[in-house]
C-alpha cells in the first residue's frame, strides 16, 4: 500500500485477536483520543477504506485494518502518518493521510471508558459470521471499526444485537 511503517499481521477469530492484543487494548482505557488518521484520495476526498484506521490515545498509536472476509490486523506505533504514501503512480487517484472525518472528530479529546472486541454471531449464519470488530466507548457514545467485507467500516452508536461483546479492561 506504500504506507510507511505498515506491516500488517492479520489474525482470524476472536481468540487469536484477544490473545495477541487484548491486554494491550485494555491499557487504552482511561486515555484520551488525541487524534486519528485515515487515507483519503486528494482528487475527491473519498476515504480509501482498505487502508488502516490510525488512532492516537495520548501518544499510544493504534492501527486497525480489516482485510478479506475475516482478517484483522492490529498494530502499535508503526505507521508514520506524516510520510507520503508512495507507489501509486500507476493509479488515477492520489492517496494521502487525512485527519478529518465527521464520524471520528466528535470523539477527539474524550477519555476512553471501555474497549471491547465484538464477534459477529448472527442467528442466521451469514458470510460475515465470526468476524471481529473493535469497539471504543466514550462518554459521548461508541464507535466501532468493523469488517466491511474486505475493508474497514466505521460505525457510530449502539452495536447491532448480533454482536457478542468481549470486554477488555475496566
Amino acid at each position: 500500500m506504500g504506507i510507511s511503517g505498515f506491516k500488517p499481521s492479520f489474525l482470524v477469530g476472536i481468540e487469536a485477536v484477544r490473545q495477541a492484543h487484548g491486554a494491550r487494548l485494555a491499557t487504552l482505557v482511561g486515555r484520551r483520543l488525541t487524534g486519528f488518521a485515515l487515507v483519503r484520495f486528494v482528487e475527491d476526498g473519498d476515504w480509501f477504506a482498505d487502508c488502516p484506521v490510525v488512532m492516537d490515545f495520548d501518544g499510544l498509536q493504534l492501527e486497525v485494518c480489516h482485510s478479506k472476509l475475516d482478517e484483522l490486523s492490529i498494530g502499535w506505533n508503526t505507521i508514520d502518518t506524516a510520510a507520503t504514501i508512495t507507489g501509486w503512480e500507476w493509479f488515477e487517484l492520489t492517496p494521502q493521510w487525512s485527519h478529518s472525518d465527521e464520524r471520528l472528530e466528535p470523539f477527539v479529546g474524550q477519555e476512553l471508558r471501555e474497549v471491547a472486541l465484538l464477534e459477529w454471531r448472527p442467528v442466521d449464519h451469514d458470510l460475515a459470521a465470526g468476524t471481529v470488530a473493535v469497539e471504543f466507548a466514550f462518554p459521548e457514545g461508541c464507535l466501532r471499526i468493523i469488517n466491511g467485507l474486505d475493508e474497514n467500516r466505521i460505525e457510530i452508536g449502539a452495536a447491532q444485537p448480533d454482536y457478542v461483546r468481549h470486554r477488555l479492561g475496566r
